[in-house]
């Protein structure tokens, strides 16, 4: 049931090479030439889907759809009655095909309605594709999860034919609403329909005695289309193909065959009663793969109709969500797979992995992986970090489901992501805020030394609210708390609390948590607090600063100046020094005045 893809190349007898993606193949020509290559070569590269319809709009809302049925499935308790379970089994399955129908009769609109030819085809292939599941997904959900006995069980049959033969419906809906029924041109189709069939079931046991005398009698002999239901009531096969062209398909021989012939038909009967009718109905032995997926669910082996299934869909979500619902109902034999996963995790696993290459539908596979026990989480977190994070909101996104789950390494690995990106646009406050996330102590420290640089540039602090805000996250680093308590120091300034900005400035120095490279600008900024008419360092603080100064100018005495290094820099270096030094010896005279008055 896939469309193949044409790549030129390959039919000349040319020389082919490909390249995995995630979800695709890329395909392209190579430079061997191959004695029997024709044709001159080709520059394209092509590009393999393996899974089309996530790219369908209508069927992405089959995927959103069912993936809330799914989630909801998994909540049903374990420890529940099989009894009351059942249910609840069922209404599940209704609800998967419902939303089945839903997608498909959209699709058959759009058909419709396109003036695209081509389109249009596409839809009524994806039609079909989905008639085709719901078709087998009921049979299943009858044989399987409802698990109908002997007697009712012929009843769901008739359900599931009538449910996928629309025409018989329209057909007596035609006779019965016409002036005339009997002389409709349709009347004596419609008795052979499923409809009015189900109607005689319940009173069929009561004369088909009756019935079996009037042929007999050739009771019916002058009128040929009341004989002729005769037959069909008695359940004579070759008059029933002789009206095989008033039947869809095999299946719907099978159950007119068995309400005529056997209506209380046992589940264990079933495989032989449709072996014949297949073999009856068909003129030939080739079977489509319909035919055999169908064949395999009444002979009530499970694993080959996944199989079957799983061989001939485009994709994993009929199989994954099929073998889901069975395995709840504890209807699959363990049936464990080469590298130790269940039938059902691997399914799972290959649709989810499907999902993710799609730009929206990889938030639905996450939670298909958190539902597989075994390998969900190591495919979540190699596939997590495929997942391209375009935009800021995408990041968090992706960032939030892996906080979730406590994947550390993939949080740190998309905030260093961002980070960097963040960084090279020059957006230093949300490159800081990343590698605080990703608890990155030296991305941090390089981050920080940025805005230092920028301060020492532009004499302003960017991003205030954010370095205002650090709180206990400052910790990360040296630089980043020495960036959070100088921008402490000025906001103590900008209040005018002039006594505790110069005891945390002094603090950041002594303590050596400010670096060395930034003593100077320390220092110049504690120039206004020395100018003050009122002394602010103490005479103890005032010999710490000096000390703080000569420390700086002896090393800087000792480092070769740079050739590159500009005069005038040296110039204004020297010059602040100068004016620093005289600062502190005059404030160190005031302090010791005042400090020696107060003690006298």
């Amino acid at each position: 049931m896939c469309c193949p893809q044409n790549i030129p190349a390959a039919g000349r007898g040319k020389h082919l090479g490909f390249a995995w993606g995630p979800g695709d193949i890329l395909v392209y020509e190579t430079h061997l030439k191959p004695k029997e290559a024709k044709g001159p070569g080709s520059p394209f590269i092509h590009e393999v889907q393996k899974d089309e319809d996530i790219y369908s709009p209508i069927l992405r809302k089959l995927f959103n759809e069912s993936h809330h049925i799914f989630v909801g499935l998994q909540t049903i308790r374990d420890d529940l009655p099989s009894k009351n379970k059942k249910p609840q089994f069922v209404s599940v399955s209704k609800n998967y095909r419902s939303v089945i129908r839903a997608c498909m009769e959209e699709l058959q609109q759009v058909a419709v309605s396109s003036q695209d030819s081509q389109k249009a085809s596409q839809y009524e292939n994806q039609v079909s594709i989905l008639l085709a599941i719901e078709l087998i997904w009921n049979l299943c959900e009858v044989l399987f999860i409802d698990a109908a006995p002997a007697g009712s069980l012929l009843l769901h049959l008739l359900d599931w034919v009538r449910l996928h033969k629309t025409d018989d419906d329209v057909k007596m809906r035609d006779v019965l609403q016409s002036e005339s029924p009997a002389a409709h041109h349709s009347y004596w189709d419609v008795p052979s329909g499923n409809q009015t069939l189900t109607e005689f079931d319940v009173k069929w046991r009561h004369w088909h005695e009756e019935i079996d005398r009037c042929l007999q009698d050739n009771s019916f002999a002058s009128n040929q289309h009341l004989e002729t239901i005769c037959k069909i009531l008695s359940g004579d096969v070759d008059t029933i193909l002789e009206h095989k062209n008033l039947l869809s398909s095999w299946y719907h021989f099978l159950v007119t065959r068995l309400l005529y012939l056997h209506p209380t038909v046992k589940p264990t009967e079933l495989h032989f009663y449709a072996q014949t009718s297949l073999s009856m109905f068909l003129e030939t032995s080739v079977t489509e793969p319909l035919d055999s997926i169908l064949l395999a669910a009444f002979e009530f082996d499970i694993h080959q109709v996944i199989k079957d299934c799983s061989i001939a869909l485009s994709n994993w979500w009929f199989v994954a969500h099929l073998t889901d619902l069975l395995d709840h109902c504890n209807l699959l034999t363990s049936h464990n797979l080469h590298f130790g996963s269940n039938l059902r995790e691997f399914l799972l696993l290959e649709y989810a992995s499907g999902l993710f290459t799609h730009h929206s539908l990889w938030q639905l596979a996450v939670d298909y992986f958190d539902h597989c026990p075994e390998f969900g989480r190591v495919y979540l977190e190699l596939q997590i970090e495929r997942v391209p994070l375009d935009t800021e909101r995408k990041a968090l996104k992706v960032l939030r489901i892996c906080e979730q789950r406590q994947m550390s390494e993939q949080v740190r690995s998309i905030c260093k992501i961002m980070a960097m990106r963040a960084l090279r646009n020059n957006r230093l406050g949300s490159a800081l805020s990343w590698s605080i996330r990703a608890k990155d102590a030296a991305f941090a420290t390089l981050i920080s030394e940025r805005f230092l640089q920028d301060y020492c540039t532009k004499g302003t602090f960017s991003d205030l609210d954010l370095i205002d805000n650090l709180g206990p996250a400052m910790l990360l680093s040296d630089r980043l708390t020495f960036l959070g308590k100088y921008r402490e120091f000025h906001k103590l300034y900008g209040e005018k609390r002039f006594a505790d900005a110069a005891k945390l400035l002094l603090s950041l120095m002594t303590a050596k948590i400010a670096p060395r490279s930034f003593w100077m600008t320390l220092l110049t900024d504690a120039l206004p607090l020395l100018e003050q008419k009122e002394v602010i360092f103490s005479a103890n603080q005032t010999y710490e600063l000096m000390y703080c100064l000569e420390e700086l100018t002896s090393s800087l005495n000792k480092t070769v100046p740079s050739p590159d290094q500009p005069m005038q820099d040296d110039e204004i270096e020297v010059t602040k020094v100068e004016l620093l030094r005289l600062a502190l010896a005059r404030n160190l005279a005031m302090a010791i005045v005042k400090e020696g008055t107060v003690e006298a």
